[in-house]
């Protein structure tokens, strides 16, 4: 009987430690932290970083040493036939002998060392493939920021549901209360039926709400584990809470920031979109300079009638070459030309697109400030609305069971009561949101 409880002891530790392991548990910066890791988009961001790198040694190792090897193996099976003047053979001169140069099988095998000595477009691609890593690092800090956001939002809506289910859920209960109470008066003939009846009608709608907001926090949940890269039913477990995160996330410093339009990512961007429209620019004209290249090779061959090539008798006759090649460009039909015009248009279209990126990045700041300036200064006028509502509620509540006011006018200030603080809800929500879009225009993350 002991050992029998010992491992029933052992058994509920057991799956309560696997419990505690299959549950996540984040602060907001923890949440954001492991998303940056595990997000699916980040992960793929970073291996495009990785490709970039390979893309930009494929590019170097054009110009380095090239070694290739071939064997060739042929066999006439009906070998070709050259006519000489007979008069060679000691024959009648205008007659024709009928000979096959050659052996029927042969067997060649070549090595060959190739080196690039100069190429214009060589070295455009070079420094083209630090531009395409620096493009692909770009889209990793613009994929980064853009997923940071949206795991805040993610974070504020299921706290946001949370605060919404448990004050429903408050609400609820005193009004079953308020609802119990009237209705034992209205059945000692104190009251009006009415007044239950608009008690009962407050009651269902709120309800109706708790029901509602209690699938939209499943949803948030769910939309959370998909940001930070879980399983869509993962258990997760949220550290902080809404009023502490909407106080943690007032900083009026931060209206102050000044304006570094080319330290944002959009301007980054743009401004490597400038880079390589001036490098393709660079290319065009790279391709009317001449190309240089040398060569060496070495190799063997074997003939025979038969095959013979794997003994040891067989003979075999060696060869080398070394080789210098020019390539000089000398007429397109002017198709060198229109491709380097092209080349000019475009660069000219990727600077006045960087000008306006700037110009839109500024607006972009100025509107997040505004917005930023505008949710906090909500935040606050509805965190005052909410008191006035709860007291107008309280008073009204009392009036209600001293007779003194009716019914409508207690659902009239129950209602204004919950839609205040659904409003001081939101605007908390707001405030951590705008900081976050704040933040990200600005490219401004404090860890």
């Amino acid at each position: 009987m002991k050992n029998i409880i010992i491992i029933l002891l052992f058994l509920v530790f057991s799956l309560t430690g696997n419990s505690q392991e299959n549950t996540n548990s984040f602060t907001l910066q923890q949440a954001i932290d492991y998303a940056l890791e595990n997000n699916r988009t980040s992960k793929n961001a970073t291996r495009d970083i990785k490709a970039a790198e390979q893309q930009k040694w494929v590019t170097t190792a054009t110009g380095l040493p090239q070694i290739d090897a071939s064997i060739d193996y042929n066999n006439w099976l009906k070998q070709q036939v050259s006519l000489i003047p007979a008069e060679f053979f000691g024959g009648n001169e205008g007659e024709f002998a009928e000979v096959a140069f050659g052996t029927k099988q042969t067997m060649n095998a070549t090595i060959t060392a190739k080196q690039l000595l100069f190429d214009g477009s060589y070295l455009v691609g070079l420094q083209s493939a630090k531009v395409f890593l620096e493009i692909s690092k770009n889209a990793k800090e613009k994929t980064d920021l853009e997923i940071r956001k949206a795991v805040i939002n993610a974070y504020g809506n299921v706290l946001l549901a949370e605060e919404s289910v448990k004050i429903l859920e408050k609400n609820k209960s005193v009004l079953e209360k308020n609802l119990t109470e009237i209705t034992k008066i209205y059945e000692n003939g104190l009251d009006e039926e009415e007044s239950v009846e608009q008690l009962q009608i407050t009651l269902s709608g709120v309800v109706s709400s708790l029901n509602n907001t209690s699938r939209l926090k499943t949803l948030a949940y769910q939309m959370l584990n998909i940001t930070l890269g879980l399983d869509l039913n993962s258990d997760t477990t949220l550290v902080d809470n809404l009023e502490t995160l909407t106080a943690q996330n007032i900083s009026l410093d931060l209206l102050a920031t000044e304006e570094n339009v080319e330290n944002t990512i959009d301007y980054k961007i743009a401004f490597n979109d400038k880079t390589s429209k001036e490098l393709l620019l660079k290319l065009e004209k790279s391709k009317a300079l001449p190309s240089l290249n040398a060569f060496v090779n070495g190799g063997y061959s074997g003939n025979s009638e038969k095959f013979t090539f794997a003994k040891s008798d067989q003979k075999w006759f060696g060869s080398s070459l070394l080789g210098v090649s020019m390539n000089v460009p000398i007429f397109s039909s002017l198709g060198r030309s229109a491709a380097t015009q092209r080349a000019k248009i475009n660069l000219e279209k990727s600077q006045d697109d960087l000008i306006e990126v700037e110009q839109q990045i500024k607006l972009q700041i100025a509107s997040a400030k505004s917005n930023y300036q505008f949710a906090i200064e909500d935040y606050e006028n509805k965190k005052q609305n909410l008191n006035l509502a709860e007291r107008i509620e309280k008073k009204n509540q009392t009036k209600f069971f001293e007779g003194i006011s009716s019914s409508f006018d207690l659902r009239q200030a129950q209602t204004q009561l919950y839609s205040a603080q659904q409003e001081y809800l939101q605007t908390m929500l707001d405030v951590i949101n705008k900081k976050a879009e704040l933040e990200t225009v600005l490219n401004k993350i404090n860890q």
